[in-house]
């Protein structure tokens, strides 16, 4: 089978009995000298004259070593001694055989004594070994593969026949047609014409030079002179267009493959910084917003704190509701950055610190903690500012009362003329009028108790003028010591002036203490009927009511009792003729009047009562109203909570049936929006109605926003997960029964049905598939390294997506940092190097310049000015995720 190698007919060639055309030996000597000096160029080594240079074969071997790439044995060394030529070019000669070359009448001899028939023949033989046996086109090879190609790609060309190497080639039309057909914009071919043989030759090896990096191996004088051009020379020209747009070829999809890679990794980027600043914004907004969820300066007044309460609607279903929103936006945004990370063989992105995923929904923990914390004050101030304003009266109307019986007193008890003056009868009667002074005295100090017990309390609630209530509450009782020591001091000279007063009328005095303990008893008796009716339930009222009844049946009888006695020591002071009383200024007149008025106030208390009776039955309407809507509401929260868990782990029908299903179920839930209202509604009613509890519902509304929030996230986590599978089987090319496969395994190694593997059921799942783990999973460091590539945020779980990614690795091929790498040395002509002129030139724009500025200058072995390290930058690209 070896008369079938391209170069099994050279010996033929070689031996040929006829001698060479001078023509052809000339054009092949010009053409095998610009072959052999394109490729010792890159060694710095050019050949001047064929024969001469390379007969101390030296130049030789450096050629051999460069087009074969690899190390060919070295020189004895570079003398002018004749053996040494011999042994070089023996070496050589050697080199060339071990690659499955005949040298059939070539010896080391002939090349060094110049011969040009041998050293032509054995540069043909080196072209034919190197530059056209791996030519292979359509199952031809070498010469015949050559030919193929020269008339597939000349084929739609006018005036162009290519059938050989020789009279095909000759009016420069066939070289014109393959530089047009790889690079149009080289050569207008329509502007040429048949005939214009020298034209159309120089223009194709001067076109070919300049723009492709072939040298002029052919003079187009000299091909036009003969009659038939030398086919040697002419396939060897051709073959350099063959291997110039081949490698043109693979720049151009090394160039693809790259530019793919960076539009991955640029869209990546994007998402990243996307993500940084939708988390920054989000907590930025949480960190402003916990000051005023922390505000704990107290109000003075009702209405401020009802104001405060307002705001809070306001934020809870305005201001909040569009973050809520924002914070599912930017989960979603992530799971997706992640799923291109993963389908792009890119490690998971690690947001910056404090920007997780945890520590947003820690900050929106507490955030929601702040809320609640925030509604229990201002519901606690509601209440505190209420008894506050109660007591705040209560106290002004004692001590205004207080502050009006001290008025005058110490005047009155200075006096000492009138017991100067007094006769017996008259100071007997001062003796008596003072004692029932001093049994007043006694009866206003227990209500300057009872204020002082006030302020306390207003003191201890922080009441805004708790200042100046116990500054008048001290000037009070300073005033009333006061009084209390006049009073002394007027017994005293009472006591020292009575000689002889020793009848008294009893009747005066009896009726006097009487009235007075009866007048005060009226006094405290109003004061406590006319009191507001203050209650939170109707077992309050019903209690009130109730104590009113035995207060009618008890001391409202027992003070009619003492009225009648009253009236009899009236009756009997009219039947001894008396008209008048010294000993009080309580007349039967006023303790009449003051009597009837709490007799007509006993009515108006009954009425009083009935009023907060049906207020309360109105709240207890409102705490059913607001129960019912709220037991339904968070029936049908829970019910939809687990109807979710079971569409997530059943996983009927395919991804598309099940997106449909989930996007269904969330247009379900949504049409419930307006229950949630009415529940909210209804809430509202019951602050403004200032009702706190509710015995008929184990619901709040902070819990019901909360599980409401959470059923909706949860609904956007499921669309969004099955969204991603969907994008990972048809990245993957995975099957609907491959993923309902995959929902099968992990479905079964979900043991808690949670919708997620921990570390132990991971375990089992990786023991399943026939992984090599340790025998102790408290200390098995190749399980510890697959958890964390699985789950690199540290989550304690692995979710169904990240499980079907972990299994369409098995099978799936990705883009690799070596592969990138292949390619950008293709870029580079297999320099371990790169320019910035050569990823300008292979490169769109903008894909070149994000390369520029990436990559780190190129310092290694044979590094030029400008040269650009390619290789860690491909690595780089499958390293940390960084912005």
């Amino acid at each position: 089978m070896a008369d079938d190698r391209p170069y099994a007919g050279q010996s033929d060639d070689i031996n040929d009995k006829l001698l060479l055309d001078l023509a052809w030996e000339r054009q092949q000597k010009k053409t095998f000298t610009a072959w052999c000096n394109s490729h010792l160029r890159k060694v710095g080594i050019q050949i001047k004259e064929l024969y001469e240079d390379l007969r101390d074969g030296f130049t030789l071997l450096r050629l051999l070593e460069v087009i074969a790439g690899e190390k060919v044995p070295p020189a004895e060394k570079k003398g002018r001694m004749r053996v040494h030529k011999i042994a070089n070019v023996g070496r050589a000669l050697e080199f060339i055989k071990s690659k499955g070359v005949k040298l059939a009448g070539i010896g080391a001899e002939e090349i060094v004594d110049g011969n040009p028939k041998m050293t032509l023949g054995m540069i043909w033989t080196i072209i034919l070994r190197f530059a056209i046996q791996d030519i292979s086109v359509e199952e031809l090879s070498a010469k015949e593969g050559l030919l193929l190609w020269c008339q597939r790609k000349t084929q739609p060309y006018k005036n162009v026949n290519v059938q050989n190497f020789h009279m095909s080639f000759k009016d420069g039309l066939a070289f014109c047609a393959l530089i047009h057909r790889h690079r149009p914009e080289l050569i207008d071919y329509d502007s040429l014409r048949k005939g214009d043989d020298l034209h159309n030759l120089n223009l194709a090896f001067e076109v070919a030079e300049k723009h492709l990096d072939i040298p002029k191996m052919l003079d187009a004088e000299d091909i036009h002179a003969v009659v038939k051009p030398d086919e040697r020379a002419i396939m060897t020209y051709v073959s350099s267009y063959y291997h110039a747009f081949a490698s043109s070829s693979q720049a151009q999809t090394a160039a693809k493959r790259i530019g793919k890679v960076l539009n991955v990794n640029q869209e990546n980027e994007r998402m990243m910084e996307e993500y940084e600043q939708m988390a920054s914004n989000l907590l930025e907004w949480i960190q402003q917003t916990l000051p005023w969820l922390n505000d704990r300066s107290p109000e003075t007044t009702l209405q401020a704190a009802q104001e405060r309460l307002e705001e809070f609607r306001q934020y809870a279903s305005v201001t909040k509701p569009p973050k809520a929103e924002e914070k599912g936006k930017l989960e979603t945004h992530f799971h997706t950055l992640q799923t291109k990370l993963r389908l792009s063989n890119r490690p998971a992105y690690v947001p910056s610190e404090g920007k997780l995923v945890s520590d947003i929904n820690g900050a929106w923990k507490q955030l929601e903690g702040g809320e609640k914390a925030y509604e229990e004050y201002l519901m606690g101030e509601l209440r505190r500012l209420q008894r506050l304003e109660h007591l705040a009266q209560k106290f002004e109307k004692k001590a205004a009362k207080i502050e009006e019986w001290l008025s005058g007193k110490d005047a009155q008890l200075s006096r000492n003329d009138d017991i100067e003056a007094a006769n017996l009868a008259e100071i007997t009667a001062l003796e008596k009028i003072h004692e029932t002074f001093e049994s007043d005295t006694q009866a206003e100090g227990s209500r300057v108790d009872q204020l002082g017990d006030i302020a306390k309390e207003l003191t201890e609630l922080n009441y805004h003028a708790s200042d100046a209530v116990n500054s008048r509450l001290q000037s009070i009782k300073d005033t009333f010591s006061n009084v209390k020591q006049l009073s002394d001091d007027r017994r005293e000279r009472i006591q020292t002036a009575i000689v002889a007063q020793q009848q008294l009328d009893n009747l005066r005095l009896e009726f006097a203490k009487r009235a007075a303990t009866f007048n005060h008893w009226m006094d405290n008796t109003l004061e406590d009927l006319q009191e507001p009716v203050i209650c939170s339930s109707i077992g309050d009222v019903e209690q009130e009511q109730n104590q009113f009844e035995a207060y009618k049946a008890g001391d409202l009888q027992d003070a009619n009792t003492k009225y009648e006695d009253l009236n009899g020591l009236v009756q009997q002071m009219a039947d001894l003729g008396a008209t008048d009383n010294p000993y009080t200024t309580l007349t039967p007149q006023v303790v009449y009047d003051k009597w009837c008025k709490v007799l007509d106030t006993v009515p108006e208390r009954e009425a009083s009562l009935e009023e907060e009776l049906q207020k309360q039955q109105q709240n207890e309407q409102l705490r059913l109203q607001f129960a019912e809507k709220a037991n339904v509401a968070g029936a049908y929260i829970e019910s939809k909570h687990t109807a979710l868990a079971d569409l997530s782990m059943q996983g009927l029908g395919t991804m598309e049936e099940q997106l449909v299903t989930l996007k269904a179920f969330q247009t379900e839930v949504g049409n419930f929006i307006p229950q949630m209202e009415e529940v909210e509604t209804a809430n509202q009613a019951m602050q403004a109605a200032m009702v706190f509890d509710n015995p008929h519902t184990p619901y709040t509304m902070e819990a019901l926003r909360s599980n409401w929030g959470q059923l909706n996230a949860a609904i956007n986590r499921a669309i969004n997960e099955t969204q991603n599978q969907i994008l990972i089987r048809d990245s993957a090319g995975l099957t609907e029964e491959q993923l309902a496969e995959y929902r099968k395994s992990f479905n079964h190694f979900d043991r808690d049905s949670s919708g997620a593997l921990d570390k132990n059921e991971y375990r089992a799942c990786l023991l399943s598939l026939g992984y090599k783990l340790g025998n102790d999973p408290l200390n098995d460091p190749v399980f510890d390294q697959l958890w964390a590539n699985i789950d690199p945020n540290n989550t304690g779980y692995v979710s169904f997506e990240a499980f079907v990614d972990f299994m369409t690795k098995e099978t799936v091929d990705r883009d690799t940092a070596e592969q990138v790498m292949a390619s950008f040395k293709v870029l580079a002509g297999d320099k371990p190097y790169i320019t910035a002129d050569e990823l300008r030139r292979e490169l769109p724009p903008d894909q070149a310049e994000y390369c520029i500025q990436r990559m780190v200058p190129y310092t290694g072995p044979g590094a030029v000015e400008g040269a650009l390290d390619y290789q860690s930058f491909s690595s780089g690209l499958y390293g940390q995720s960084e912005l």
